[in-house]
């Protein structure tokens, strides 16, 4: 089955054309980066607007890469949330107004469950059951796969999410959007142990996240070196070292801790770094089986398929997309 995938959560236009037997055929991927540095983050109206100028140009990139005709494609997958409003309302329209002019099923894909299942695409997949960590932007959470629609959220993020303290970390610093790259790109020249930031909520039972006294005593500390006259480049190489290891500390490091014989799932761009290489070296000592996407960060082109290609997935387990359309979906919650 040949599916076309849509992806408009946020600040990338992303198209692919995934199939069933031959797998991904051509994927096209627009970012808005440099649209939005200038404000500092995103700006949703402004992510929409863009969103559909680029959405029709890059389907016809992408079916022409292809070698492929409208006619060809048997279904639409769109990301139907969790995102920008305005921005998702692009994907959607557009995919169902496709859908209906070319007499093909459309369906809307949770993004927390393409971001999930996205590593089953890889050659070797991880096996049911697993323990998914979740780092995707405004999400952190912790969520238990026993089958394709079968999830248990085990914990998340009670303030900041994980990406969320990254970039809001990145600009109290002075570094440029977005923030969570720019951190790992820097941590690599930090200096470990000149500064100690706090691990909050992993000393307490339960697996919830925090970050929001991370973010603050970053903020402290940075605000020191200012007063100070220390506020160089290697202060902040050293100060993005320390957040990031209480960041990976946070994350993995609990999980790693509590779910010993889990798989892992790790997906997000500020792992794939710094931050990857200390998660695997902790599921390395604790003999915690690890599974990344790497589907996604060995192509640096193509980083958006972890959201495209993953709406995709569905019909890689479900080959018939009526009874997709009409069988229970999915359990996973907004």
């Amino acid at each position: 089955m040949l599916v076309l995938g849509l992806e408009t959560s946020c600040d990338e236009t992303g198209v692919a054309l995934y199939d069933s037997e031959r797998g991904l055929l051509a994927d096209a991927l627009f970012s808005q980066i440099e649209l939005h540095r200038l404000y500092g983050g995103v700006v949703p109206e402004l992510a929409s607007r863009d969103h559909i100028k680029r959405m029709l140009p890059l389907i016809e990139q992408v079916l022409a890469d292809a070698q492929c005709k409208p006619s060809d494609i048997e279904g639409i997958a769109y990301t139907a949330g969790p995102g920008l409003v305005g921005a998702l309302l692009v994907g959607a329209s557009c995919a169902q107004a496709l859908a209906f002019a070319w007499d093909i099923p459309s369906i809307g894909v949770h993004h927390m469950e393409g971001h999930l299942l996205a590593p089953m695409l890889e050659d070797n997949p991880p096996q049911f059951p697993f323990v998914a960590l979740l780092v995707s932007g405004g999400h952190t959470q912790l969520v238990r796969v026993d089958g394709i629609g079968q999830y248990c959220l085990l914990g998340e993020s009670i303030d900041d999410a994980a990406g969320e303290a990254f970039d809001k970390t990145a600009k109290l610093m002075g570094l440029r959007y977005p923030g969570g790259p720019e951190i790992a790109r820097i941590a690599e020249q930090g200096q470990a142990g000149r500064f100690v930031l706090p691990k909050p909520m992993t000393d307490r039972p339960g697996l919830q996240f925090s970050f929001s006294g991370l973010k603050t005593a970053t903020l402290t500390a940075w605000q020191k070196c200012v007063a100070a006259g220390d506020d160089g480049e290697q202060t902040r190489a050293d100060l993005a070292h320390a957040f990031q290891l209480a960041g990976v500390a946070i994350t993995a490091g609990m999980l790693i801790g509590l779910y010993p014989p889990a798989a892992l799932l790790a997906m997000a761009v500020w792992l794939l770094t710094f931050s990857l290489t200390r998660i695997s070296s902790l599921a390395a000592l604790a003999s915690v089986p690890l599974c990344l996407p790497l589907l996604a960060w060995q192509q640096p082109h193509v980083l958006l398929p972890v959201s495209v290609l993953s709406l995709l997935l569905v019909w890689r387990h479900r080959r018939n997309l009526k009874d997709l359309l009409a069988g229970n979906e999915r359990s996973f919650k907004d």
